[in-house]
């Protein structure tokens, strides 16, 4: 499969139809696909009719959008008026959204072919998409690992070429932690610069949704699509959004590279943190400075994360009661016993932790105690960063602190699943944008990532430096073994 770009260009110029780029992706899906569960759900016959509208628009020489035929999946999180938005949970597993969300509407006006919906942890909660209460997708470089999560099924299928892009939501690292995983280009938006409505919602100040792709390229393009102010949602930024694509070719000059100690310290795999310092190297060769900073504050981000997350989630998730939409027990006698057996049934484990967590968080006697200390932390955490911009364009480290773990490897134990968030989550908390780039591989052949942070509203820069990485190495090129195009390294 393509990139998004190259797919783009070939519709456009008639090199093939728009029809046949999407066929590939079915061929690949039903290829593929059983082995890695990527897709959730996928609808092949309205992509077609879709695809051969495009065509005929092409044929017609009617004005094009900027994705105009192009195959895309997003994830299952993502309120679509066709299908079913399942959030991967047996709460939802039957529900019909009666409207499109914001970023939806966005793809179907820039002309591009909405194919499938991806797998995802729970309700989004989760670090590996083994939480998904429907089955569990495989990492395409070697399907005894995880592909990250929560956004694990939409960069499975990125890294797979089963289609050229996809759309993901972050919370605290759902894109850019699957993206490295999977050795794929994600990128987080600042928070306010993508619309959330239609997402569904899982910690309401810290979700935002973004691209996977398989290069910076496709990214800043399908971020272009997506991105700008939508007055259904309050917390959307009325901010202009720059030509992404067009800035990614600007002269590269006095770059000022961030390096905070704080994310090369313990626990940091060896083989991730030589990838990384690897990839220092080739922006100091290219003639930017490194820039020690510091993050004081980076080592609470885990604790402030799991209390703001939860105690958001708690509240978001009360709306699923067995009585509107969603799962409803058989097995009850009175009001009492339909709202608690739904949840119990409805809800997995996790999410059911995470909702337990944060409505102890914010019950009366321990508000103070927990959520509001958090939120100073928050504070704290977001101030670290801004004194670190005076001296820096952007910050660099690791994703995460090991290469894709085993199946299960995790699972028992919470905490240590928390702790693979631990260089992602605070880039939520400060609602900055940030981005996830191939930069290596380990003794395994599993991907690792070069995290780059930026300032609020900084993608145009951000992505100008990501794209002088990939400029010089070719990382983002590399097909994983389980591949649709059938190549192996």
């Amino acid at each position: 499969m393509a990139a998004l770009t190259d797919i783009r260009d070939a519709i456009r110029s008639r090199a093939c139809s728009s029809r046949e780029a999407v066929l590939a992706c079915i061929e690949a899906i039903q290829a593929c696909d059983p082995q890695l569960k990527a897709f959730v759900s996928y609808d092949g016959d309205r992509a077609i009719e879709r695809a051969e509208e495009i065509d005929e628009q092409i044929e017609q020489g009617q004005p094009l959008g900027p994705l105009a035929g192009v195959p895309i999946a997003v994830k299952d999180n993502l309120c679509t008026s066709f299908g079913y938005t399942t959030c991967s949970s047996k709460m939802l597993e039957h529900f019909a959204a009666p409207y499109d969300a914001h970023v939806i509407q966005c793809l179907n006006a820039a002309g591009a072919v909405i194919i499938g919906k991806t797998n995802l942890d729970e309700f989004a909660m989760g670090s590996s998409t083994e939480n998904s209460g429907l089955f569990q997708t495989k990492n395409p470089w070697d399907v005894s690992r995880v592909p990250g999560g929560s956004s694990g099924g939409s960069a499975a299928a990125v890294a797979a070429r089963l289609v050229p892009a996809a759309l993901g939501s972050d919370t605290g690292g759902s894109i850019r932690q699957p993206a490295s995983f999977c050795g794929v280009t994600g990128l987080k938006p600042t928070y306010g610069r993508v619309s959330r409505y239609g997402l569904v919602a899982y910690g309401s100040s810290l979700d935002q949704i973004g691209p996977l792709a398989q290069d910076v390229r496709d990214a800043a393009l399908l971020l272009g699509v997506i991105a700008g102010h939508d007055p259904r949602d309050s917390t959307s930024v009325q901010h202009d959004v720059p030509d992404y694509v067009a800035a990614l070719d600007a002269p590269l000059t006095h770059v000022r590279i961030g390096v905070p100690a704080e994310y090369f310290g313990e626990g940091l795999d060896p083989e991730v943190r030589a990838a990384v310092e690897a990839a220092l190297d080739v922006y100091r060769q290219r003639g930017a400075e490194l820039v020690p900073v510091h993050l004081p504050h980076l080592a609470y981000a885990i604790a402030c994360y799991y209390l703001i997350a939860t105690a958001e989630a708690s509240s978001n998730l009360a709306r699923y009661d067995g009585v509107h939409y969603g799962y409803r027990s058989e097995k009850v006698t009175d009001y009492v016993d339909l709202y608690c057996a739904s949840r119990q049934e409805g809800f997995g484990p996790e999410v059911r932790r995470r909702i337990m967590l944060g409505t102890f968080a914010l019950s009366s006697g321990y508000y103070d105690a927990y959520y509001l200390k958090a939120l100073k932390v928050r504070t704290l955490i977001r101030q670290d960063f801004e004194k670190a911009f005076e001296a820096c364009d952007v910050i660099a480290g690791p994703v995460a602190p090991t290469p894709a773990f085993r199946l299960g490897e995790k699972a028992s134990d919470p905490l240590s699943m928390y702790l693979a968030d631990i260089y992602t989550i605070s880039v939520n908390l400060a609602g900055l944008p940030g981005i996830s780039i191939p930069c290596g591989r380990s003794a395994d052949g599993l991907p690792i990532g070069l995290q780059l942070m930026g300032p609020h509203f900084g993608e145009a820069p951000l992505l100008r430096i990501a794209h002088e990485y990939q400029r010089e190495t070719d990382w983002h090129t590399r097909t994983p073994p389980v591949c649709a195009n059938g190549t192996k390294e």
